[in-house]
């Protein structure tokens, strides 16, 4: 099994995202976009995650032809990118955002499809190559804020189309495992919603989208508070950095974790776990000790529950609708958790700041955790 190529198609795929995050919203106010400019294009890269998966999970699944569908996803997403060299104006950029980020995105739930069907029976062992996602996402932060810092962002379109092509590169060096004949037939006359409609799937699906949802305030007001009480910089980045690590040694305890403990258990304790992050995160802000803590929690509130929640996704959906499965978790979470999670966040932060933002946040974790209590605790898998 071609375990180091499957690694490299995360590294470059989170790399992307280690150098969007930080330094998109930079690179566009370099432009002279306004902030409500700049937020409009963010939530363009983060929207097409709700309809984009579906789209090629679907496309995936009736063919049969999964790796085909990825190198034709990514082969896109790099030829749209180039439109990064020169779109300069709002319009023109948001419409290369919204083109590139739909082929992206569409790519990820079925390779991670395409990556559960080649682990077969080794599936504990997920962690360890989508850690090469998280390893990619601190070079990208560190390399590249180096690299800005000392020569302008000027380069930024140049970088991302670069990391497209090797994304795309790597994705022929994989082999392409169509179904077998009966299963693609089988494929035809599967329909997903007796699946979709189980209450454990929909419960499942809620909770991932609560979990996304209430990291809204995070991703978009973690810096901005944390500046607020007169953190550096570079105090700031290394705490963003210590959550990846923090990740990364969750996904490589993965497997261990899977084979000891129910995945009730890791499933209740991530959540448990991302309630305190919130919480710590809001009381806490004063004492750096008590954000170390917090930061920490992030092997919980994203490593942990997102190997859980691909595992069970996986579990939950037969061979012949297993990419559509990965692309409605993604859609559901990544998607609308994400962007909703976003929109409230910053709605929350204008009218009541950090406690009204993370109060919320928490309030979405404890729905969570009801709904995975009485919804899941009779999960078998």
């Amino acid at each position: 099994m071609p375990r180091r190529r499957l690694s490299l198609y995360y590294f470059f795929y989170f790399t992307l995202f280690g150098t969007f995050l930080p330094f998109f919203g930079l690179y566009m106010q370099g432009l002279g976009f306004n902030a409500l400019e700049i937020g409009q294009v963010m939530a363009a890269l983060i929207g097409t995650k709700i309809i984009a998966p579906y789209f090629w999970g679907w496309l995936a699944d009736h063919s049969g032809k999964m790796m085909l569908w990825i190198r034709i996803a990514m082969a896109l997403a790099t030829l749209t990118a180039a439109g990064l060299l020169w779109a300069a104006d709002f319009w023109s950029l948001l419409l290369v955002v919204l083109l590139f980020s739909f082929f992206w995105h569409g790519g990820l739930p079925l390779f991670e499809a395409y990556t559960f069907s080649q682990l077969g029976s080794k599936k504990v062992d997920y962690g360890k190559i989508r850690l090469w996602g998280s390893l990619g996402f601190i070079a990208a932060v560190l390399l590249l804020g180096w690299l800005f810092s000392h020569w302008g962002l000027a380069g930024f379109p140049w970088v991302i189309l670069a990391l497209f092509l090797l994304l795309s590169l790597v994705t022929f060096t994989l082999v392409d495992q169509p179904d077998s004949a009966d299963q693609h037939a089988d494929t035809a006359k599967t329909s997903l919603w007796p699946v979709l409609l189980s209450p454990i799937v929909l419960a499942l699906l809620a909770v991932s989208f609560l979990i996304q949802f209430s990291h809204g305030t995070y991703y978009n007001f973690f810096s901005i508070h944390l500046s607020e009480y007169g953190y550096s910089t570079q105090t700031i980045a290394g705490l963003w950095t210590l959550g990846v690590v923090a990740e990364i040694f969750v996904f490589l305890a993965m497997g261990w974790l899977l084979r000891h403990l129910s995945i009730m258990l890791l499933l209740m304790c991530s959540l448990g776990l991302t309630l305190l992050r919130w919480q710590l995160s809001l009381w806490g802000v004063e004492s750096l000790s008590a954000l170390l803590v917090a930061q920490l929690f992030h092997a919980a509130s994203f490593g942990l529950y997102h190997a859980v929640a691909l595992h069970l996704i996986d579990s939950l959906f037969n061979g012949a609708l297993r990419s559509r499965g990965q692309a409605v978790y993604a859609a559901t979470s990544q998607g609308l958790g994400g962007a909703m999670g976003a929109l409230i966040a910053g709605l929350t932060w204008s009218i009541g700041g950090a406690l009204l933002s993370y109060m919320l946040s928490s309030l979405a974790v404890l729905l969570a955790i009801m709904i995975a209590w009485f919804g899941l605790r009779r999960l078998q898998v």
